[in-house]
């Protein structure tokens, strides 16, 4: 044999490997990704992204119209008889949570030029009169719900032109250290300059 033909017997098994070659490589191709896509899905992993944190649920608002504190203060008509005053104070939830209360209103009482008055705020109804005071007790108001407190005085001098003397503006709490809201009592407490002013412990009202 030649010089010339082994050359070309040998570029001819060259050229039969590379097609093989080929060949297989296509075959593997084929058998990795068998729809063409071009990608390995056998070999190929997805990114691992992190899950996100679940967002805090905000707490729900109060009402429209209802305070911050979640709660509104109204007051009754003032009773009056021989020189005995009695009114009635509401505390009414209307909020979206429960309020608890367990004890006396906290109270504040100011005249007509919101200055605050030298009263004295007792815990219980004596030694001004005889009244039935539940005393301290967990009550608990869910939304909706009342809870009262009587308020007593003894009538003293106020100057009917000034109304000097007169809690113009009584400001009222559910408990010490809570906020309180701004009422003006029909007609003021007649408690004068310095006086004293009986409250009775918050109870639950019935319902309507």
């Amino acid at each position: 044999m030649t010089v010339i033909s082994v050359r070309h017997a040998l570029t001819l098994a060259a050229a039969a490997v590379l097609t093989a070659g080929c060949g297989l490589a296509d075959e593997l191709d084929r058998e990795a990704d068998p729809e063409r896509t071009g990608a390995h899905a056998a070999t190929s992993k997805p990114p691992v992204t992190g899950v996100p944190p679940l967002a805090e649920t905000p707490p729900p608002a109060a009402p429209e119209g209802c305070p911050a504190g979640g709660v509104t203060v109204s007051t009754g008509m003032v009773s009056a008889a021989m020189g005995l005053r009695a009114m009635t104070v509401t505390l009414t939830n209307c909020g979206v949570r429960e309020q608890l209360l367990n004890g006396y209103p906290d109270v504040r009482v100011r005249d007509v030029d919101r200055e605050r008055m030298d009263v004295t705020v007792l815990k219980g109804p004596g030694p001004i009169t005889t009244l039935d005071d539940p005393g301290p007790h967990p009550v608990t108001l869910k939304r909706g719900e009342s809870a009262y407190s009587v308020f007593v005085w003894r009538y003293s001098a106020v100057d009917a032109a000034t109304r000097r003397g007169s809690g113009v503006y009584v400001e009222i709490g559910p408990t010490a250290g809570a906020a309180r809201r701004t009422v003006e009592p029909e007609g003021g407490l007649d408690i004068g300059e310095t006086g004293l002013l009986g409250t009775t412990a918050w109870q639950k009202k019935a319902a309507d």
